[in-house]
């Protein structure tokens, strides 16, 4: 086993990457922009890398795998948040740390997961750690697109773009990582498009592929406004069954876990001098909860850009590249009643409302205006 191991479709991204921890490559600097679609492995990467420049080996060592893998090596600092935006002064902390030497191998590593969520404001305050780097820190940034990130920090940044996986290679990840059998991984890895983080969960939960199925069907029920509007607030709804489903239980963990620390038994009540802190924790949970939603919407509006370029496909006699392939009937006989330009249409529609709820327009009002467009 070594740090590639779990990497799949990036042969080129890894060769760079493994040359650069081995130290005998000039194309090592102190901070790098990990880029990529989606579900296209950035963390995984990013991990990967590290725990290569921390053992001193470009293929790592057990002992320092394990560490990363839990997150635990004393010379890897993370940031990750599951809000809309990074706090400033979590950046700040977080940047401070970049100064301590490492203690056990040969680079700090710091690791920034989701750097597309900070603010300008926030954003400078990282600019400063990069523009006077110490000598054995590395920076490993990840987001979607260079374009995410200011112009300052680009520049100070050498940027690796991953390309997406195929369908085949996440389907033989999910096989070797999961278990599962060829046809569920298939499956899975086709209705995600490729995203492994999504491929996984439709291939171990029933109830997400579910979910999935139901907003599908609903698309291709719409025949008038009402069924429209209803058809969205249907999606809202099971967005945020989503979001629960994935929130509940890491909350209620949390929570069990924070009275323990404060010394409160199970069912008792809550001290009024620790009401703050579990205050803080419910807040915190709350943000997770609005990026949890935000990010089911968005992927509702994914699969359904998926559905609609099915119907392109089929009209313009493509049948054999469809994504949705248990919806072929319903693909067809949708296809038959438009045009391929009023489905390229609702393509546009659909993704003008992804940009339109990223720009904090109501979820709501977005997803009407986009599937009044796919009305039949």
């Amino acid at each position: 086993m070594n740090a590639w191991d779990d990497l799949t479709g990036q042969s080129g991204a890894v060769e760079i990457l493994r040359s650069a921890a081995s130290g005998s490559s000039s194309s090592m600097t102190h901070a790098w922009l990990i880029t990529g679609p989606p579900g296209s492995g950035r963390s995984n990467i990013a991990y990967a890398f590290a725990a290569a420049l921390l053992s001193g080996d470009p293929d790592s060592d057990p002992q320092t795998l394990t560490q990363v893998d839990s997150r635990t090596h004393p010379d890897l600092s993370i940031l990750r948040t599951e809000n809309v935006t990074y706090k400033i002064d979590d950046v700040r902390s977080f940047a401070t740390t970049s100064y301590f030497s490492p203690s056990v191998g040969r680079h700090r590593v710091m690791v920034i997961e989701d750097a597309d969520r900070m603010t300008e404001r926030t954003s400078n305050v990282l600019l400063k750690a990069l523009e006077e780097p110490p000598e054995r820190t590395v920076w490993v940034l990840c987001a979607p697109s260079d374009a995410d990130m200011l112009p300052t920090i680009r520049s100070r940044v050498r940027t690796l773009r991953l390309s997406m996986p195929t369908i085949d290679d996440v389907a033989a990840l999910l096989q070797v990582q999961l278990g599962v059998d060829a046809v569920t991984a298939e499956r899975a890895a086709r209705l995600a498009q490729s995203h492994i983080g999504m491929a996984k969960r439709l291939a171990t939960d029933t109830d997400a592929l579910g979910r999935r199925e139901r907003t599908l069907r609903t698309a291709l029920a719409m025949h008038n406004v009402t069924d429209a509007v209803m058809a969205a607030a249907g999606m809202l709804e099971i967005a945020g069954d989503d979001a629960k489903a994935f929130t509940a239980e890491r909350d209620e963990l949390e929570r069990a876990g924070a009275l323990r620390s404060l010394g409160v038994e199970p069912g008792g009540t809550v001290p009024p001098a620790l009401r703050s802190q579990l205050k803080a924790l419910d807040d915190e949970q709350k943000r997770r909860a609005t990026r949890s939603l935000r990010d089911g919407i968005d992927r509702i509006l994914v699969d359904l850009l998926s559905l609609y370029r099915d119907i392109t496909m089929v009209q313009l006699g493509r049948d054999t590249s469809i994504i949705n392939r248990e919806f072929a009937d319903d693909l067809r006989r949708a296809a038959d009643t438009t045009k391929p330009a009023r489905t390229l249409h609702t393509m546009d529609a659909l993704q003008q409302a992804r940009t339109r709820i990223a720009g904090n327009v109501a979820p709501a009002l977005a997803l009407e205006a986009a599937l009044v467009t796919a009305i039949r």
